[in-house]
């Protein structure tokens, strides 16, 4: 099943976020290497900066997917203000073989 994990960074968080960005790289990719992640990226602010994220993983169930997200080195971090994991259907433009 796929889930949604929807963060909004802390105010004024940039430099953390920037800063552990290698490290939450790596994880993404680890997850893509093990079939787990559909897509992710930033969310941007009216400037143009990321300001929070959304990844979109394949889990078992919710508590798999908040596993995952509390794996993510932004989460560990403490970057983010807020993080919602939310079942997700992909229904239109879903590429051959997701």
């Amino acid at each position: 099943m796929l889930f949604a994990i929807i963060c909004k960074d802390k105010p004024g968080a940039l430099q953390l976020r920037m800063d552990t960005r290698p490290e939450h790289v790596a994880h993404l990719e680890k997850l893509n290497g093990e079939k787990k992640l559909a897509f992710a990226g930033p969310f941007l602010d009216a400037d143009g900066k990321p300001d929070g994220s959304m990844v979109v993983v394949e889990a078992a169930d919710r508590a798999g997917a908040e596993a995952l997200a509390a794996a993510d080195p932004y989460a560990r971090a403490g970057l983010f203000a807020s993080v919602e994991v939310r079942p997700w259907t992909w229904t239109f433009n879903k590429p051959a073989g997701a």
